[in-house]
């Protein structure tokens, strides 16, 4: 699939019953991956297959209609029908490929009741909140048992009271209820809950692929290590750790990778100590930041770096949790030139 100045050049799959989750920075073609999916998109080049079906073959010259292909849709808006009933809503799906009235009305009743809804069979979508919705917009894509589920961030636009009672939901009725789902988010919290399976795209390309666990604790790329809370470095395994494009070399515990592989080295800000000045002594890893943000989270405050004037480009973006004491007693404001102190023991690297 190709726009301008994009490429979106994927081989991904989901096994009978799995949860895929796609994650990616904006325009890392997570959307244009979804569209292609769902027919909405005819890809320039490709082969889309649902279950034993094909769907897109551009070789063939096949492209099944999306209302044909056993696919369903929950995105981050509900987009029920406004003069439909939550019942009427659900319904709509297997009336509109021909299952008899009582049958359709009898599946949305059975759905209402397993997305725990049933007490809204009877309001339209002006009488309901929008985890209320959201809940009947799942009930509706399920109703025509597709054989794969789309969800599109289908918790993003949910306030944070309704959020966590709908991802319980999903990972009841999606992953436990062995559904094939594929589902987009920039959330790590929805993919660890929700997926068996990560695949991170950037550039429009795979750049990981794994089990969920796995990936989100052995991120391979900057983004997944932000999503997943880590500090992230780029470079060239070495002995005694990781060697950065400028030469320093990052000291830390490799695992599975060999002196010369392309690696990173991977930390949890928590472990990140913070100096006004350069230490001295101790094998740790000392890094020359500028602050470039400061940002209070709960008990801590995550100091955000950004590569000094002639320091490090690769810096950029590190954090380090301290406690408000901490920050107090640095006394510094963003711009400051100040110090990221790690121990080596708290360094993990792997290969890329």
């Amino acid at each position: 699939m190709r726009r301008p100045a994009f490429t979106l050049d994927v081989s991904i799959s989901a096994a009978p019953g799995e949860v895929l989750a796609v994650l990616g920075p904006n325009g890392a073609g997570k959307s244009t991956l979804l569209g292609v999916l769902s027919g909405l998109l005819r890809p320039d080049e490709g082969l889309v297959r649902v279950g034993e079906h094909v769907v897109t073959d551009t070789a063939a010259g096949v492209h099944v209609p999306p209302h044909r292909r056993g696919v369903g849709l929950l995105a981050q808006q509900a987009l029920l029908f406004p003069h439909l009933t939550a019942r009427d809503n659900i319904a709509f799906g297997p009336r509109a490929a021909g299952v008899g009235r009582r049958e359709a009305r009898a599946r949305a009743e059975e759905l209402l009741t397993g997305v725990d809804a049933a007490a809204l069979g009877d309001r339209r979508p002006a009488q309901m909140s929008g985890g209320q919705q959201q809940r009947v917009a799942l009930a509706r894509a399920l109703a025509p048992e597709p054989a794969l589920l789309l969800l599109d961030e289908p918790l993003a636009a949910l306030d944070v009271d309704a959020t966590p009672a709908m991802r319980a939901l999903l990972r009841r009725v999606v992953r436990d209820g062995k559904q094939t789902a594929v589902l987009v988010t920039h959330s790590a919290l929805d993919a660890l809950v929700l997926a068996d399976r990560v695949v991170v795209l950037t550039g429009g390309r795979v750049v990981e692929d794994g089990g969920t666990r796995d990936v989100l604790a052995r991120p391979r790329s900057a983004f997944t290590a932000r999503i997943a809370g880590l500090d992230l470095v780029p470079g060239v395994c070495d002995v005694g750790g990781l060697r950065t494009p400028d030469g320093l070399l990052v000291s830390g515990l490799t695992d599975g990778v060999d002196v010369g592989d392309t690696a990173v080295a991977v930390f949890p800000p928590s472990a990140v100590a913070v100096y006004a000045t350069r230490p001295d002594g101790s094998p740790r890893n000392v890094l020359p930041v500028r602050l470039a943000a400061i940002e209070p989270r709960g008990d801590v405050v995550r100091l955000r770096a950004a590569a000094p004037p002639g320091g490090p480009a690769w810096v950029d973006g590190l954090a380090a949790d301290v406690t408000p004491a901490a920050v107090a007693d640095l006394g510094v404001e963003p711009g400051a030139e100040l110090w990221f102190v790690v121990k080596a023991t708290e360094v993990a690297i792997h290969g890329q």
